[in-house]
């Protein structure tokens, strides 16, 4: 048996692998950039705003950016003082339940001395200058993300025109469907997400000051960082509040969970479907899946970034898909995501 690959196919399938190659050699660089675009989606209605005010689109962007970065800078200004004096009473606490872990199991304790005593002072210098070296590329990071996001909502739609141009006419209907679903997709994700995390801060400190929990503002700000991952930002937030929940009672403790409980309830069955809107119901396995995935392929960033990704699956499958499915598979597919 004979078989006669044509040289076409395999300078695609060539051209395929140092597509591959080329990604996951980018991806740091991909990951900034999906981010900025996800950014200048979200903005670009507030810079719409600000140019039918009529200031130059350049203009609007540039103050957009920087309002933003006033309010983020002016909340943590204004909270610095108590956050401060919770982060140590927090890392305090840590440190004696930590004391406590060792006393009560011995076995823990001689495995911590011998890593520390093995490490010797050395490894917290060099640990002192990796942390140096990770906030300088974070502000390198930062920095550009910004300059991205800046450039995306000032020159975004001729962009996506450049680009579109390397795509057959015939498919222009397609591309131009599908970038508009994923628009609408992303704007409800960052919208939802940004109303339901503000929710989850201010209930939890609410409901925390009634108890006297200590560091309630640090949890707080935790449990909202911690919303912008669904089911395991929860349980990460949910830890360090039920320690400090037991330096009061174990009763108090046992009312933080519910507390937080609660909060994550009425999150998802009140809140959660009018901000985000039938667009973004993903089931929680399939949210574990895209969370994974991302984590995988590019850390934190890459497990947030990949929750709007499978919520544009739907139009995927509709727009490129249902040729190749069938239309039973894309109703039946419809009818489940409808389904409360």
């Amino acid at each position: 048996m004979e078989v006669d690959v044509p040289w076409r196919t395999i300078v695609k399938i060539l051209f395929a692998a140092l597509l591959v190659w080329v990604v996951l050699t980018l991806r740091s660089a991909l990951t900034v950039f999906l981010v900025a675009v996800v950014l200048a989606v979200a903005l670009d209605p507030v810079v719409g705003w600000v140019e039918r005010r009529r200031v130059p689109r350049a203009a609007g962007a540039l103050l957009t950016i920087l309002f933003l970065l006033a309010a983020i800078g002016s909340s943590v200004a204004l909270a610095w003082s108590s956050l401060s004096t919770q982060g140590r009473f927090t890392l305090a606490r840590a440190a004696a339940v930590e004391r406590d872990l060792v006393t009560r199991f011995p076995a823990l304790g001689e495995m911590v001395r011998s890593s520390t005593d093995a490490a010797g002072v050395s490894t917290w210098a060099a640990r002192g200058v990796q942390v140096a070296h990770l906030l300088t590329s974070a502000a390198i990071v930062l920095a550009f993300g910004l300059i991205l996001t800046i450039y995306l909502l000032v020159d975004g739609r001729r962009t996506y025109q450049w680009v579109r141009g390397y795509v057959p006419r015939r498919l222009w209907t397609k591309v131009d469907a599908s970038a508009a679903d994923a628009r609408h997709v992303i704007a409800s994700y960052v919208g939802g997400n940004a109303a339901t995390s503000v929710f989850a801060a201010v209930s939890v400190f609410a409901g925390l000051s009634l108890l006297h929990v200590p560091a309630a503002l640090v949890l707080a700000l935790c449990a909202g960082l911690c919303d912008f991952v669904p089911v395991i930002g929860l349980v990460v937030a949910l830890v360090p509040a039920v320690i400090m929940g037991l330096t009061v009672s174990p009763a108090t403790a046992l009312a933080v969970v519910a507390l937080y409980l609660l909060s994550h309830a009425i999150e998802n069955y009140f809140i959660a479907p009018r901000v985000y809107g039938s667009r973004l119901r993903l089931s929680s396995l399939a949210v574990i899946l895209a969370l994974a995935v991302g984590a995988e392929l590019a850390g934190v960033v890459g497990a947030l970034l990949a929750l709007p990704l499978a919520a544009a699956y739907p139009s995927i499958e509709r727009i490129w898909l249902a040729d190749y499915l069938g239309p039973g598979v894309v109703a039946e597919h419809r009818r489940v995501e409808q389904a409360p």
